[in-house]
């Protein structure tokens, strides 16, 4: 029994390590070193984010560790908090990104730093809502796990994307980073619900695919005369 408990919630506890470690690898290069060496600096606001951010993937493993244990009462108990943690991660990426914003457009980047934009708030927009069905259907636990599977697996997407730092010769990061990487753990999670229950959950096909469907819609539309259009009025709508 305790053997077929363990077999059923591994996965999640996975996917939950495997994003832990994207993050660390994704923001030593490019954050953490900078930080230690004194190189670059940055304001409070990007900390606050990023311990926001940070501290979802933590919750994310511990819940997962507690459903494995039957913690049931300590899941519920930490659910709650982890609402608040969501806020602040999709909250505070507003005054992260115009950081991020006013700081390229110093580096000369031109309109394409202000097209950066859109991503982000988007990203905060379906990690809140995945994160709000999760909730909804916190009584239906099939649902409620893929739910917070797939706004994780969102949160995820700037430190997959930061891979690319490694790997400067390879050709058009937005693809290969941005939703190859980035999404492959979706089509892992949809391989795995298949194999384990010869089906795929409803709340994981369409939100997956929602979620795959939105960042090919991007890399399509990314710095158009339209993106750029709904960039600058968001821009100057949070500025």
């Amino acid at each position: 029994m305790d053997k077929q408990r363990i077999k059923k919630s591994s996965f999640f506890t996975v996917i939950a390590l495997i994003g832990l470690f994207g993050i660390v690898v994704g923001f030593t290069r490019t954050f953490v070193i900078p930080l230690l060496i004194g190189s670059k600096s940055w304001p409070s606001t990007i900390f606050l984010h990023a311990a926001f951010a940070f501290s979802w993937a933590a919750i994310f493993l511990i819940q997962s560790l507690f459903i494995q244990e039957r913690q049931y009462k300590l899941h519920i108990h930490l659910g709650k908090w982890s609402t608040i943690i969501a806020l602040g991660a999709a909250i505070s990426i507003i005054p992260a990104i115009l950081f991020q914003i006013e700081r390229e457009l110093a580096e000369g980047f031109g309109e394409i730093a202000i097209s950066s934009i859109v991503g982000s708030i988007t990203s905060a927009t379906m990690f809140l809502s995945l994160v709000g069905l999760g909730i909804v259907y916190r009584k239906k636990p099939q649902a409620h796990k893929r739910f917070m599977l797939l706004a994780t697996i969102v949160l995820l997407w700037p430190a997959w994307f930061r891979w690319r730092h490694y790997f400067p010769s390879i050709e058009r990061p937005d693809i290969w980073f941005a939703v190859v990487l980035a999404d492959s753990l979706i089509i892992v999670a949809f391989i795995w619900d298949w194999l384990k229950n010869k089906k795929i959950h409803p709340a994981l096909l369409y939100g997956g695919l929602f979620i795959i469907l939105e960042n090919i819609v991007e890399i399509f539309l990314f710095d158009t005369s339209g993106w750029r259009a709904v960039a600058h009025f968001l821009y100057n709508l949070l500025h």
